[in-house]
């Protein structure tokens, strides 16, 4: 295939559905309004579905990612194909694990992470994850010194804990600023999930982040409670039937250790700071 973008003499529509509007309402674990959650089906059918009417290479990242533009009726809508496999720069990689990450994010109802389904282009497999208006990226508003809304705030700090937490739960070790991100109405969306659900005994024995993390100790000081729930409830069959074909076994069962050290440690925060303090 050609590197180049591949011209169509067709007009890109303006966006329809309302999966990601500009509203500053959000539900309580997650960044996506009801609305948006209902057309996520509608969603995951388009991106297996639509017609593939051009294709440019994103022209940055080690898994050298393409921007497909869809069209299916009089919607067009850009999207993100990846299919890395096997270690790249000292760093297993795995399209398989985006769309894991998805599965999971839907099964704790954190709703972070934009609809990705697996596809083919150019008759290989590889993950298909719908594009978003994106504003800023956290390392954006680091850089540039860029004022959030005050009203966002207190749920900027929240995100960050929940991201924490989940990145600790699916072993997520490429957690960057660049792939924290703000859409148009300054929700966080989370992207790049390709060096998750790492299994070996170091990621099984200890969490990413906390206080004792592989990443130091960044804490997830507060928690939704109904987060929470959602983690105890998991088990190793659950997490099977919500995975399916993309984790095998040894993946599965990281995951459900990680998921003991990750409560043992909100039950300790409950104990030392009191249960209102971190579950809310």
């Amino acid at each position: 295939m050609e590197k180049e973008t591949r011209k169509m003499r067709r007009k890109v529509l303006p966006v329809l559905f309302l999966f990601f509007l500009t509203s500053h309402i959000y539900i309580a674990n997650g960044q996506f309004t009801p609305e948006e959650l209902a057309q996520r089906a509608e969603w995951e059918d388009f991106l297996k579905t639509a017609e593939i009417i051009e294709y440019q290479d994103v022209g940055e990242g080690v898994t050298k990612p393409i921007w497909l533009t869809l069209k299916k009726g009089d919607v067009v809508r850009k999207a993100i194909w990846k299919n890395p496999k096997g270690v790249q720069q000292g760093y297993l990689e795995g399209w398989q694990y985006e769309i894991a990450a998805y599965d999971m994010d839907k099964l704790l109802e954190l709703n972070m992470v934009p609809p990705t389904v697996e596809r083919k282009f150019g008759k290989k497999k590889g993950s298909l994850q719908l594009g978003i208006d994106k504003l800023y990226s956290e390392l954006e508003i680091m850089e540039k010194n860029i004022e959030v809304p005050e009203e966002m705030i207190d749920n900027r700090s929240d995100r960050k804990y929940i991201t924490r937490a989940f990145d600790s739960l699916i072993g997520n070790e490429d957690r960057t600023q660049q792939n924290i991100l703000f859409n148009t109405s300054w929700r966080i969306i989370l992207i790049d999930h390709s060096r998750s659900f790492r299994s070996s005994k170091m990621f099984a024995e200890q969490l990413m982040y906390g206080k004792n993390g592989i990443k130091g100790d960044l804490l997830f000081r507060r928690l939704p409670r109904s987060f929470v729930e959602k983690i105890k409830a998991l088990t190793f069959d659950k997490i099977q039937e919500t995975v399916g074909p993309y984790l095998n076994k040894k993946e599965i069962n990281a995951i459900v250790a990680r998921k003991e050290l990750l409560l043992k440690e909100i039950e300790e925060m409950i104990k030392e700071k009191g249960e209102d303090k971190v579950l809310y």
